[in-house]
């Protein structure tokens, strides 16, 4: 057996140390890969409630002319905000009259005009547009069906009245 020398046992040493070195430092590894994000799936809505459908309003009236008086009381129910309050001024923006059909079950059929205020077409549109809003009306239960006839007064300030409940003009 060899002896070794203090310097090949110092070349030793070095080469070892290189070497554990060098098994130590090895490439760097690749950064972790990102966790998935966590996903709150919540837990199933409670279905809504359920609402039954408010029961319609009826209407004992057996001519449209009595009709025409629930009709009137239920679109100022709906559009109190534009009701024009007290006596009508003399001078009015538009008259207009207008046939209303009115089915069975209180939806409107159709809606005609007898007296159009033909230079005020925006109003002759409100008009329609509310008469059609305000469905269902009180169901006509006497009659089946009813076709009635009402006058809208119609303020510039886009208020009215209707001439079945109208407080008057000056």
């Amino acid at each position: 057996m060899k002896k070794l020398s203090l310097r090949g046992a110092g070349w030793l040493v070095a080469g070892g140390t290189a070497a554990l070195l060098a098994a130590c430092t090895s490439t760097p590894l690749p950064p972790p890969e990102p966790e998935p994000p966590v996903v709150v799936i919540p837990p199933p809505a409670e279905p809504p409630p359920v609402v039954e459908p408010a029961p319609r309003a009826v209407s004992s009236a057996s001519t449209p002319r009595a009709y025409r008086r629930d009709a009137a009381g239920h679109l100022y129910t709906l559009h109190r905000d534009r009701i024009y309050k007290g006596r009508m001024p003399p001078l009015l923006y538009a008259i207009g009259v207008i046939q209303v059909e009115v089915d069975g079950k209180g939806e409107v059929r159709d809606v005609s005009w007898m007296r159009a205020p033909r230079h005020a077409p925006e109003v002759i549109a409100e008009i329609e547009r509310m008469v059609r809003a305000a469905a269902p009306y009180p169901v006509p239960a006497r009659m089946g069906k009813v076709v009635y006839t009402d006058t809208w007064l119609w303020h510039k300030s886009g208020r009215f009245q209707l001439d079945t409940l109208t407080e008057g003009q000056d």
